[in-house]
């Protein structure tokens, strides 16, 4: 799968001059949306002239604003799909034979192409980041999901909590959802798992965890959930997947990579919350 318009940008940015460069800030400081402002405004908001708008565009290989706005578009489209959208959408040709083995060939490719694109194209710092958050005690961590991720999010929580005290998951009551929120403070770490078709209600949760001081982990897509705007970390997964719906598997081994390295990080303290964990278990009956 294909990087995002937001990639491209950010790879090229060592090779724009000045003044393309403050265009391509002024889009990926609003992205998507920003794209499809026009070349006039663009420029007023970048303090540069038009000519310098599309020759940014140029030098993206779009031959005119008109045809960088029609890719942002087709991304918007992927980035809104649904799994019933993707099934209509889909070929019915199919590079294997209907068969067993020709579907597990085929999801073998997509799934370790997917894996190793996710583990290569995510910056060592965030991941450092991500592992640093988690792994302050001082720190209370909140973990929300979405429709299928919740799956993830409590994944992540369960291994957490067997490494480290103050973490909990968001409440499904309303009442309850709203006394979390309410109380969020600086030491409080939001990690937020969003994928297409995003959930307003995590933009808004992670907004406000912001504005209290606090900090959100994002994992989501190649696409971005707009949670991104107020995340400190950002771990985007590719999604490939032999179906119309879009495949976790790369999200796991960024998971179970961010565990690894709270392991590391905690080294004894982990152990012995572990060891802990596990003498009050027998205790009350549950090993």
């Amino acid at each position: 799968m294909a990087g995002t318009i937001a990639d491209d940008i950010r790879s090229k940015l060592g090779d724009l001059s000045p003044a393309e460069r403050k265009v391509a800030r002024v889009i990926l400081s609003g992205y998507p949306s920003s794209g499809f402002e026009t070349v006039a405004v663009i420029a007023e908001r970048a303090a540069v002239s038009t000519p310098t708008v599309l020759r940014f565009v140029g030098r993206l290989g779009y031959n005119g604003f008109p045809d960088f706005q029609a890719a942002l578009r087709g991304e918007l489209d992927e980035r809104n799909a649904s799994p019933l959208t993707l099934y209509e959408a889909a070929d019915d040709a199919v590079d294997d034979d209907g068969s067993a083995a020709g579907l597990m060939s085929r999801s073998a490719r997509l799934f370790s192409g997917a894996l190793t694109r996710t583990l290569a194209e995510i910056p060592p710092h965030d991941l450092e980041r991500a592992v640093t958050l988690l792994s302050d005690r001082k720190r209370r961590i909140t973990l929300a999901g979405g429709r299928f991720t919740d799956l993830l999010a409590q994944y992540l929580g369960l291994h957490l909590m067997q490494l480290r005290d103050d973490v909990r998951f968001l409440p499904d009551r309303d009442v309850e959802r709203t006394a979390l929120l309410a109380s969020l403070t600086r030491r409080d770490v939001l990690v937020v798992f969003d994928y297409r078709r995003y959930e307003d209600d995590k933009v808004a949760m992670a907004q406000l965890t912001q504005e209290r001081g606090g900090k959100v982990v994002l994992l989501t897509d190649t696409w971005l959930s707009p949670v991104s705007a107020h995340a400190e970390v950002v771990l985007p997964s590719q999604v490939s997947t032999p179906s119309p719906y879009d495949s976790l598997v790369p999200t796991l081994a960024v998971v179970e990579t961010v565990v690894a390295g709270i392991l590391t990080t905690l080294g004894d303290e982990a152990h012995r919350h572990m060891q802990h964990g596990e003498d009050t278990a027998r205790r009350i009956g549950l090993v």
